[in-house]
């Protein structure tokens, strides 16, 4: 494994990467191509939408020239065994990720021709090894194409791979796999239609040596919500230390993930100079990379995951209520609030976002919806039907009864959804910040209705109006062992006959062009 060129830069793919990345793979599989054995857009936008994560692309010089795909298998006892690239990636559509399992598996990784030798592929590998870490998974399994096997086909797959491994014989593919750090563990017959491979593959895996098993039998987590009580601060520095002192005192507490409430750097404001509302929002966007490099600092130190609230972000000429996830690796997720409130339109000009998605954080699989989200079941369903084990919701209310219309509709989405949903808001006085002079609160962590959990459907709340630190322990194979045999499972039984979920999402539109790519169309279609 050998140093990364600086010229490259790799990312998570976004749904304006698409139609280059359609390209892309025809270029870099011309062969494939011709088998149907290439990614057609629904499948990239399908990839996005169940493990964003998993999806990177490498930039050399601002262009793309590189990309990966990835998804989460459970292979049960035997991870080594023989399967395919259609049945392990679910005919290319990654619905069978689950991202609970132990195992990252790679199913593609692709550069353009004319990119090839300067170091795209091991800047893609490095990624994906990178996310592998930060994921606590155990394993990255690949099957490789061998390229060259076309070329010595008088003997066996294994013999030629063998070969490859000893250094006989060079392989385009193999070869750089072995030089990445794989090991090879066996020759897939049957793997994908590829005629320079014979229709075989290479079976590698790279072991994580960062990897902690979980004690067995057990997934838990541990969650911190911070009731925030808002007061007057001489400047970011002021604000910056209130909220290291949370952090430091959840750290303390071993907690997994820490909660700060909706609109929590609005505190900035009071020393800032009295203005008009709208003046002064957009005066806190400017502060938009000190609290998030602030945020994303605390979580890399004390290796948690921080949903940091909400700030507001300028997108263009919009301006966006955004939610700060700042996981332990470093990377950092923006989750905007999709539905405004009128008082946040009216008076401080904020529109509503256009992405959803959930986030793999190491210990579940979380999402996030910002105050008014939680009233509305279909962005929580959404979520849930992702995967979604912990809903995060910051919120900021000013009054008992907005308090209790966040607080019905979030333990209803749990109920619902199977899902645990933690709470955390503002309290205390903001005077001379416009909309937040007051604020009313009381964080909990709410659970579905089953007896695996507290009688009343509350893991545990803190008393209103209090500055403190709400910690909870919640356990997530109890939240799966209700889905599928609990007292009621309105998972399972959902009418799907009669009511459906369709979103409009731009992140989930895709052309209803001819070509779908590998192996045929949607799943169920011919």
């Amino acid at each position: 494994m050998g140093s990364v060129n600086p010229r490259i830069v790799t990312r998570e793919a976004s749904r304006a990467d698409v139609a280059r990345l359609v390209e892309l793979n025809v270029a870099a599989y011309p062969v494939l191509a011709r088998e149907n054995v290439v990614w057609g857009e629904r499948h990239l936008v399908s990839h996005q939408r169940v493990f964003p994560q998993g999806q990177l692309v490498a930039e050399l010089d601002g262009q793309i020239v590189g990309a990966a795909a990835s998804l989460i298998v459970d292979l049960g006892p035997d991870p080594l065994r023989h399967h395919t690239w259609s049945g392990v990636t679910d005919s290319g559509y990654f619905s069978n990720h689950n991202s609970e399992a132990d195992t990252l598996y790679g199913a593609d990784v692709y550069v353009h021709p004319a990119a090839r030798g300067q170091g795209v592929g091991a800047a893609l590998y490095e990624a994906r090894r990178q996310l592998c870490r930060r994921l606590n998974k155990r394993r990255i399994l690949v099957g490789g194409r061998l390229w060259n096997y076309i070329d010595h086909a008088s003997m066996t797959p294994e013999e030629y791979a063998a070969r490859v491994v000893g250094g006989e014989l060079r392989d385009l593919v193999l070869s750089f796999q072995l030089r990445e750090g794989f090991v090879l563990r066996g020759v897939i017959p049957n793997y994908l239609p590829d005629p320079r491979s014979k229709n075989h593959a290479s079976l590698l895996e790279w072991l994580n040596p960062d990897y902690r098993a979980p004690k067995q039998g057990e997934r838990k987590a541990r969650i911190a919500c911070v009731q925030y009580q808002m007061r007057k601060v001489t400047g970011f520095q002021d604000f910056a230390q209130q909220v290291s002192y949370f952090v430091n005192v959840a750290a303390d507490y071993s907690a997994d993930f820490l909660l700060l409430p909706e609109f929590v750097s609005a505190q900035i404001l009071s020393a800032e100079d009295a203005v008009t509302a709208k003046e002064g929002v957009r005066r806190l966007a400017g502060y938009k990379d000190r609290v998030f490099d602030l945020m994303s600092g605390l979580a890399v130190k004390y290796g948690m995951t921080i949903v940091a609230g909400s700030h507001p972000v300028m997108d263009g000429e919009r301006l966006l209520n955004v939610a700060c996830v700042c996981l332990p690796s470093g990377q950092i997720v923006q989750q905007p609030k999709l539905h405004i409130t009128p008082w946040e339109r009216n008076a401080w000009g904020i529109t509503g976002g256009h992405s959803l998605r959930p986030i793999d954080a190491p210990q579940a699989r979380i999402g996030v919806l910002i105050c008014y989200d939680i009233e509305f079941p279909e962005a929580a369903r959404y979520l849930a039907d992702l995967g979604a084990e912990i809903l995060f919701v910051p919120f900021c209310t000013d009054t008992r009864q907005s308090y209790l219309r966040v607080r019905y509709c979030a333990q209803a989405r749990a109920v619902e959804n199977q899902v645990y949903v933690a709470m955390a808001g503002n309290v205390g006085n903001l005077p001379d910040v416009g909309n937040l002079d007051i604020n009313y609160g009381q964080a909990a962590v709410l659970t579905p209705a089953d007896f695996a959990f507290a009688r009343d459907g509350i893991a545990a709340e803190a008393d209103s109006n209090e500055e403190t630190v709400l910690i909870c322990d919640v356990d997530l194979n109890a939240l799966h062992a209700v889905r599928s045999g609990g007292t009621v499972t309105p998972r399972l039984d959902r009418r799907d006959d009669l009511f459906r979920i369709v979103s409009l999402l731009p992140a989930d539109q895709a052309s209803d062009g001819p070509k779908d790519g590998p192996l045929g169309g949607q799943p169920g279609e011919t």
